[in-house]
């Protein structure tokens, strides 16, 4: 399945929509159940204390994933995805209130790859409380 935005729709600079996703306790059980990744720092504000966390926090791969998610909803398909890459660089604290946390991603085509395969690269900002979450965070896409 092709992305349904195209390749001669963007250019090097284009931004793409930004999102914000809160988290909660709430979405960090759900998302633990979804995943089978039932590490208590995740879950447990005493034992994430007692491991040196600041407070509980949210999965990386859940970080990861609502990044992602930006650029996918861009591009209309999630299969239009062919690389994705991250370094975590701080957690996510999520307090136990009704606020919890809020992720902010911002994209932009940081480069158009390959005429050919019809493929850019996006760059992704991601952040939490104002500070970076995900270093190199960069996608591989393939446009219609």
């Amino acid at each position: 399945m092709a992305a349904k935005l195209t390749y001669d729709e963007v250019a090097t600079g284009t931004e793409l929509p930004p999102g914000v996703f809160p988290v909660t306790r709430a979405t960090l059980v759900r998302y633990a159940g979804a995943s089978g990744d039932f590490n208590p720092i995740h879950w447990n504000e005493k034992f994430a204390l007692e491991v040196g966390l600041p407070d509980v926090i949210a999965h990386g791969m859940f970080t990861m994933a609502s990044a992602i998610r930006v650029v996918t909803d861009w591009a209309g398909d999630p299969g239009a995805v062919v690389d994705y890459g991250v370094r975590f660089t701080r957690p996510v604290v999520v307090p136990n209130d009704d606020k919890g946390a809020v992720i902010e991603i911002t994209g932009k085509v940081a480069a158009k790859l390959d005429d050919e395969a019809r493929t850019v690269r996006v760059d992704l900002t991601v952040t939490a409380a104002g500070q970076k979450v995900l270093g190199m965070a960069r996608a591989v896409v393939r446009l219609a």
